[in-house]
């Protein structure tokens, strides 16, 4: 059977976007590189964009995006998590602090004018709130029904990813930035929150959606089973980014203290040097 949406798409209004995040990335890295060397944007920057990009085209340019709007809430579910979890963890990964800076004092301004924006607890609940929303099935179906109502809505699922990351993240230093054992309650927070969706969705007996029930079926797939999937996705995905959102960020700490400690021992170093040069007789 031949399912005619289930290809690569090749519309501008999709492909542009991501043409612009990718020029505008690759030149702000170009300087920050001239400016600063490698370590302010280096291989490990490289290969986080290159993540984040595959995972927006993946999510909205790929084959996955008519299986999802046509045919599977599996698929859909999958999107939704490339687009809102995976994406915006990736590319806030790829933007050093040299690289934000043209930013840097402007959103430092706009934190102390509504820092209430910026702390993990708003950020927590904007990542749940729009994520659990949009799963109310009478907004979930209205996505799929009309297209600028999906368009706001992977917009939003995006939005949200980039804020619930942004606490741990921090490109920018922030004076609500998480630090130390705060990441593994904020962390777990987040996952298992919208884990129990996944729970929800798993054990249900009930159809939830009732666009999927209209659907054509493929796979052999009903609609109560393909939306058993789909929480299973959800569920192994908020699983695994945990673990390797814990590894990354305790990799990044350890690098951070090694930096600062190299920073300390060169005053030092400096520092003797000085008082020495001051001892020596004229």
């Amino acid at each position: 059977m031949d399912h005619p949406r289930i290809h690569w798409l090749s519309d501008p209004t999709v492909l542009a976007p991501l043409a612009v995040l990718a020029l505008a990335w690759v030149l702000r890295f170009r300087r920050a590189r001239a400016e600063a060397g490698p370590r302010a944007a280096g291989s490990a920057q490289a290969a986080a964009f290159a993540g984040a990009f595959f995972a927006l085209l993946l999510a909205l340019a790929s084959p996955l995006d008519g299986l999802g709007e046509d045919y599977l809430f599996s698929a859909h579910m999958l999107q939704h998590l490339l687009l809102g979890d995976i994406a915006p963890a990736l590319l806030l990964l790829s933007l050093s602090r040299v690289m934000m800076r043209p930013l840097t004092r402007r959103l430092s301004e706009l934190e102390r004018r509504a820092g209430w924006v910026f702390h993990p607890v708003s950020a927590l609940a904007i990542w749940l709130g729009t994520m659990y929303l949009w799963h109310v099935p009478a907004l979930y179906d209205a996505a799929l029904e009309q297209p600028l109502v999906h368009a706001l809505e992977h917009v939003t699922f995006f939005c949200a990813g980039v804020a619930v990351w942004w606490p741990l993240i921090q490109p920018v230093p922030m004076r609500h930035g998480l630090r130390g054992l705060w990441v593994v309650p904020y962390l777990g927070a987040a996952k298992a929150g919208l884990g129990l969706l996944g729970v929800a969705l798993i054990w249900s007996d009930t159809v939830f959606y009732r666009y999927y029930e209209q659907v054509p079926r493929i796979w052999s797939l009903s609609a109560l089973e393909d939306q058993n999937v789909g929480g299973a996705i959800m569920m192994l995905e908020q699983s695994i980014v945990f673990v390797l959102a814990l590894v990354v960020l305790f990799l990044r700490a350890l690098a951070r203290v090694e930096r600062e400690q190299e920073t300390r021992e060169r005053l030092e170093l400096a520092g003797r040097s000085e008082f020495s040069a001051k001892r020596r007789p004229a």
